[in-house]
C-alpha cells in the first residue's frame, strides 16, 4: 500500500465512522423525545389513577 491508497483508506474509513456518528446523533435525540412523550404519557396515566382513587373514596 503506497501514500495516496493509505490516505484515501483513512479517508473513506474517517468518513463512514463521521457519517455513522451523526446517524447515532439523531436516533438519541429521537430518542429523548420519545422519553418525554413517555414520561408526559406516565404523568397523566398518574392523574387519572390519583383521581380515580379519590371518586371512589368519595363514594
Amino acid at each position: 500500500m503506497n501514500l495516496e491508497e493509505f490516505e484515501i483508506q483513512c479517508r473513506a474509513t474517517l468518513e463512514e465512522s463521521l457519517n455513522e456518528l451523526q446517524t447515532t446523533v439523531l436516533l438519541v435525540a429521537q430518542l429523548q423525545n420519545r422519553i418525554v412523550i413517555i414520561g408526559q404519557e406516565l404523568q397523566n396515566l398518574s392523574q387519572t389513577v390519583e383521581e380515580f382513587i379519590a371518586e371512589q373514596k368519595a363514594e
